[in-house]
């Protein structure tokens, strides 16, 4: 099974899934965490339909919070408080209306992914965003997943950015 092949299994299996349930625990792990203890600015990312939904975290008013938003081939972040202006993108993701951030200032990114494997590396949607927003950033790199999207491996190759943490709804 390959890539492609993988990505449709894991936005078919998401469906059958409560992500609602399965995000509560996500968003309570991500908060225990030492990675997140220590981080003074986060980004996430809003969800999309059938994705773990992290936004509960943002009633932490101890952080900074960042959301991603696509300009061209790239990602950019920034900075978002609570109610703070939102547009679908082309993606039909909603993205920040602000100006960008340098990620040089975010202590901890949380991807989002289709699924994850047991090695650190997550299957994304294929355009390769997060790939490239990652391939040079200093600080910590998490994912968060329902433990049935856990898989032996998503087939990485050289560009995929590994992980430094997968946290799991297990």
């Amino acid at each position: 099974m390959g890539k492609l092949s993988l990505r449709t299994w894991a936005r078919s299996k998401r469906k059958e899934l409560d992500m609602a349930a399965i995000s509560a625990v996500l968003a309570e792990k991500l908060v225990q965490t030492e990675a997140y203890k220590k981080s003074k600015n986060i980004m996430i990312f809003y969800p999309m339909k059938d994705e773990v939904n992290l936004l509960a975290v943002l009633k932490d008013s101890s952080k900074n919070f960042y959301l991603p938003r696509v300009n061209g081939q790239d990602m950019e972040c920034c900075l978002y408080k609570s109610g703070d202006e939102l547009r679908e993108s082309a993606f039909h993701t909603m993205e920040p209306v602000c100006a960008p951030c340098g990620k040089t200032e975010i202590d901890l990114v949380v991807a989002p992914a289709l699924a994850c494997d047991k090695n650190g590396y997550r299957l994304g949607y294929g355009g390769g965003f997060y790939d490239r927003f990652l391939e040079d950033f200093r600080g910590i790199k998490v994912c968060c997943i329902p433990e049935e999207l856990v898989l032996d491996t998503v087939y990485p190759n050289e560009r995929d950015i590994k992980m430094d943490l997968i946290l799991d709804s297990k």
